[in-house]
């Protein structure tokens, strides 16, 4: 062999190193994060659903999607820096204004839970949320109208209250203070809310329906009586009308019950007036849940 051979072979070594380095790709600074979650309603065409990671006790968006009507995700994978993932200690799910100058999460915050190594699992129980776990919750109601004379117009109020008792007819949890309970009374497809309340005692934040002859009872509930929205006409008739008890956030920016209706019942035809029926609990069937991995 040549000398000039034995020298190319060095040569060529390092020049197959050097192309082997060139060719070694960057490790990439994001990690994946996916979210699956059911019982999302669709949003508002002014909102996005927004997920937050809280890595050192502050939030770190991971971005924005949509649900349509179909309760599918518009995005379920999204892309972020695997120091904050790796260091998350939980997920938090708010829904916020659409366009949003503010980068900080909003105070309506949906569903969040805690990591587990790489899953966390998402409710509404998580103490960024709610903080209560629901499925406890139960209730009553009854028909009557006691801020009218009128014994006519009896089947067009509805209050959570136990009559024989003068005691409180439903059992719900505290809430934190950006939250509150709504009552609402479905009447020929539109919901019409008896109004809002923190307290299962004591009257509700609303008596703009309500009769004039006589205060109502110190507990939730409306008398259907006077203001009717535009298409309905009171009184009415709310035998068979569905029955709800909603958590709203506080402040509330739509007319609408919320997504977390925990409570639901209505009476059977015919209806006795004064006599309990019950509020059957949701929670299992209707609040969103899912799961979020790293």
């Amino acid at each position: 062999m040549t000398i000039s051979k034995w020298m190319a072979i060095p040569a060529l070594s390092l020049a197959i190193v050097a192309c082997t380095e060139e060719e070694d790709p960057t490790p990439n600074p994001n990690g994946n994060l996916s979210i699956s979650v059911q019982n999302l309603e669709p949003n508002a065409a002014n909102e996005r659903y927004e997920g937050w990671i809280i890595v050192d006790g502050s939030p770190v968006s991971t971005g924005l999607f949509e649900v349509d009507g179909n309760g599918e995700l518009s995005q379920n994978s999204f892309s972020v820096a695997n120091s904050d993932l790796e260091s998350a200690t939980d997920f938090v799910l708010t829904l916020e204004p659409y366009p949003d100058a503010d980068p900080a999460p909003s105070h309506i915050k949906i569903i969040g839970g805690a990591f587990n190594n790489n899953t966390a699992s998402i409710s509404a129980d998580h103490m960024a949320a709610l903080g209560e776990d629901l499925l406890t919750a139960s209730g009553e109601f009854i028909l009557a109208t006691p801020t009218t004379t009128d014994m006519n117009d009896e089947l067009s109020g509805v209050w959570f209250v136990d009559p024989m008792a003068g005691a409180p007819s439903l059992t719900l949890p505290d809430l934190p203070a950006n939250w509150a309970y709504e009552g609402w009374a479905v009447i020929n497809g539109t919901p019409v809310s008896t109004g809002t309340f923190t307290s299962v005692s004591g009257a509700d934040a609303s008596g703009m329906f309500s009769g004039t002859d006589a205060s109502g009872p110190p507990f939730p509930g409306e008398d259907f009586i006077m203001n009717a929205p535009m298409g309905l006409t009171f009184p009415t008739d709310l035998t068979g009308a569905p029955i709800v008890i909603s958590i709203e956030p506080v402040p509330d920016n739509s007319p609408a019950p919320f997504m977390f209706k925990p409570l639901f019942g209505s009476t059977p035809n015919p209806t006795n007036v004064h006599e309990l029926y019950p509020l059957m609990n949701q929670v299992g069937m209707n609040f969103p849940v899912g799961e979020v991995r790293r």
